[in-house]
C-alpha cells in the first residue's frame, strides 16, 4: 500500500470507529429480534425491521465510504492494509479487531434469526394448510346439534 497522510490515517480511524459503535447497535437489535421471534411477538417486528434497515444502511455507507477511501490512494480495503494504515494508532487497531468480532457475531445473530423466521412460516403455513382442509370438509353438524351425513365418499361394502 502507497504511504498514506495523517488526514487519511485518522479518517480511517474515524470510520472504523463509527462502524464498530453501529455494529454494536445492530448486534442489540439482533438479539431484541430473536428474543421476540422466540416469544412470538411478531406484531412488533415491523417497526425493529425499520430501524434495522436504517442501521444496516449507515453500515453500508460506512463500508463504502473507507472503500472510497482507499481507491483514492490506489489500494484496496483489505486486513492486512487497514492494519498498516493504523499501525500507530493501537485504539484504532483494537477497534478494527473488535469490527471484525462484531460482523462475524452480526453474520450468526442474522443467520439463527432468519431460521427461526423460516421455521415460523413452515409452522404457519402448516396451519394454514390444516384450516383450509378441513373448510372442504361439509359440516357433519347440523344447526340442531344433531349429526348429519357427510355424503360423498365409499359407502362400506362398495368397491
Amino acid at each position: 500500500m502507497a504511504t498514506v497522510d495523517q488526514t487519511f490515517i485518522h479518517r480511517l480511524a474515524v470510520l472504523i470507529g463509527e462502524e464498530r459503535d453501529g455494529l454494536q447497535k445492530f448486534i442489540a437489535l439482533l438479539r431484541q429480534e430473536e428474543a421476540l421471534l422466540i416469544a412470538g411477538k411478531i406484531d412488533t417486528l415491523t417497526t425493529l425491521a425499520e430501524e434495522k434497515t436504517v442501521l444496516y444502511r449507515t453500515l453500508q455507507r460506512l463500508s463504502d465510504d473507507r472503500t472510497v477511501m482507499f481507491s483514492r490512494v490506489g489500494a484496496r480495503v483489505s486486513n492486512e492494509n487497514i492494519r498498516l494504515a493504523l499501525g500507530s494508532l493501537p485504539d484504532a487497531l483494537a477497534s478494527w479487531d473488535d469490527v471484525i468480532a462484531l460482523a462475524t457475531e452480526a453474520k450468526e445473530r442474522n443467520r439463527v434469526n432468519g431460521q427461526l423466521i423460516r421455521d415460523r412460516l413452515q409452522n404457519n403455513q402448516q396451519a394454514l394448510t390444516t384450516l383450509l382442509s378441513a373448510a372442504e370438509h361439509p359440516q357433519i353438524y347440523g344447526q340442531d346439534g344433531q349429526s348429519r351425513p357427510t355424503g360423498g365418499g365409499r359407502h362400506l361394502g362398495s368397491a
